[in-house]
């Protein structure tokens, strides 16, 4: 009997629900199948999921430090913009670092 039709003969999607929830009928008969590789067939699939693991890693690895990195330009530029009004509005530079952890040079060039 094939994997399919073992699915259809015993979940049935409609009333199976505490199944599903609990086992995950897709991912068991995905194990069912995965059982049945040849040796060569299960080493190929470890291989094609750990290749699949390490490229997500490297995707949301780099998606995390793009957010990061834009967060911090972000809070720069609003630091640049806050200093840069405090200074149209004559405030003293000691206090315009105070706010904005500037240094004098970065203030006195805006």
């Amino acid at each position: 009997m094939t994997v399919s039709a073992l699915k259809d003969k015993y979940i049935h999607p409609l009333t199976d629900f505490g199944f599903k929830k609990l086992f995950g009928s897709e991912r068991l008969f995905e194990a069912a199948e995965i059982a049945n590789f040849s040796p060569g067939e299960r080493d190929a699939y470890e291989d094609s999921l750990k290749y699949y693991r390490d490229l997500k890693n490297v995707v949301d690895t780099s998606r995390e430090e793009g957010v990061q990195e834009g967060m911090e330009k972000g809070i720069e530029q609003s630091r640049i913009e806050i200093a840069r009004k405090m200074k149209q509005e004559g405030e003293p530079i000691e206090k315009i670092m105070a706010y904005t952890n500037l240094s004098r040079e970065e203030i006195v060039k805006l």
